[in-house]
């Protein structure tokens, strides 16, 4: 026989003679062991998501699981870890013994320190750091490797810290003179990407976050137009048709001047574009920004930006094939289908705002443009006449046997009208 008291956490209706309800609510008593347990998780710190989650000084991050899947491999160390995230990993372990021994040189150069003095003065800032020196060089094989590693996003410690140690092992300022931790690092990297040393002494005073942001501010420079989250467009802008779709309308691209691949002009039906050495570093590099710009909220996102407009304009291997004849990709990754694969990939499962970004006029720009018929009639005529000599030379020869039947036609036909 079923009981017909109320059950916990329900309402139970009772009938009066006034004829209206009345509800009594039964209510739940938590016992003292439930409210413990619950106070002990408010106040025991996260194990997986870091108190400092969401924050603006929040920059080192855990790569969401949808970049992953597609680029894994472009954001996790191969030989050597510097941040916390990857440290101890089994695949890691020669580059541990290495760091102990070129902290063993280091300490025996600069005579004034100690390991405690090193342990002191990092300690406060609440991370552990290991120095590495430069001899690692000397192997050819680890070299790239090492580049690439110390800019993946999962792979940073703040650059605070290695402004500290940088600070109690160089010695005094004229020791130092003008180079700063920032220069020295991007001279560093600069064995890869070879910029001339008056755009590295730009950037001697960033102050950045960690390496890759270090490495992706020195690419954003005033030419760049700024991005407007401001802006209201009546007009939404629409992303960019293919390399192959843009030449039938009679937009061209041809290689630009610039300090940095990120500054993109359009003028005149051109699009002009740094020219750019595609690798295993930038094809990283890239990969790296983008993922950081998508996890630092508010951050802004010139590499996203460019990586969705290579996207919009990469959508086959001949694609990429007539980038690389025009000058503008240099390919050291692989083959011509490699490379439009990865760059389809970096453009997946990003947020992308294309009306506050800045290559928003260059994507109006070139759809007013691309829609204008008449561009596309005359570009149309030209890949069809004069795509290729011997199609230019059976045009004129067409012209000419069409001009000699005219002239024939009248000397025929003159005499009829004016006889002699």
């Amino acid at each position: 026989m079923a009981s017909s008291s109320p059950s916990p956490n329900q309402t139970q209706t009772r009938h009066r003679d006034d004829g209206q309800d009345h509800h009594a609510i039964n209510m739940v008593t938590i016992d003292n062991f439930r409210l413990a347990l619950i106070n002990q998780k408010i106040n025991t710190p996260p194990k997986i998501l870091s108190k400092a989650a969401g924050r603006a000084t929040c920059s080192i991050f855990k790569v969401p699981k949808s970049f992953n899947d597609v680029n894994g491999k472009l954001y996790q160390p191969q030989i050597i870890s510097i941040g916390p995230f990857h440290h101890n990993q089994p695949h890691l372990q020669m580059m541990e013994e290495h760091k102990y021994h070129y902290l063993g040189q280091l300490l025996g150069r600069v005579t004034h320190l100690t390991l405690p003095d090193l342990f002191n003065a990092v300690a406060p800032l609440g991370a552990s750091a290991r120095e590495y020196d430069d001899p690692i060089a000397s192997m050819s094989w680890i070299f790239p490797a090492l580049l690439r590693d110390l800019h993946r996003l999962e792979n940073q410690i703040p650059f605070f810290v290695l402004q500290c140690l940088y600070d109690l092992t160089s010695g005094d300022k004229e020791s130092c003179g003008e180079f700063t931790l920032a220069m020295l690092s991007l001279s560093f990297f600069n064995f890869t990407i070879q910029r001339p040393d008056e755009i590295i002494w730009k950037y001697k005073d960033l102050k950045p976050k960690h390496l890759l942001d270090l490495l992706r501010s020195s690419f954003i420079t005033p030419e760049l137009d700024p991005e407007d989250p401001s802006k209201e467009n009546t007009a939404p802008s629409h992303v960019i048709h293919s390399v192959s779709k843009l030449r039938q309308a009679g937009i061209h691209l041809r290689p630009g001047k610039s300090e940095t691949f990120l500054a993109v002009k359009f003028k005149r039906g051109v699009i002009e574009m740094p020219r750019v050495t595609f690798d295993d570093f930038l094809s990283s590099l890239l990969a790296n920004c983008v993922s950081y710009e998508q996890c630092h909220n508010g951050h802004s996102t010139y590499f996203t930006t460019y990586a969705t407009f290579v996207d919009c304009l990469v959508n086959s291997a001949k694609d990429v094939e007539y980038l690389c004849d025009k000058n503008i990709l240099e390919n050291y990754f692989g083959t011509e289908a490699e490379i439009a694969t990865f760059i389809n990939n970096l453009g997946k499962e990003v947020a992308f705002d294309i009306d506050q970004c800045y290559l928003a006029k260059l994507f109006d720009d070139v759809n007013m443009y691309h829609q204008n018929d008449w561009h596309v009639y005359w570009a149309t005529l030209k890949y069809t006449y004069f795509n290729t000599p011997w199609s230019f030379i059976s045009m004129v020869a067409a012209f000419v046997l069409l001009v000699l039947t005219i002239l024939q036609t009248l000397y025929t036909v003159y005499p009829y009208y004016k006889p002699s």
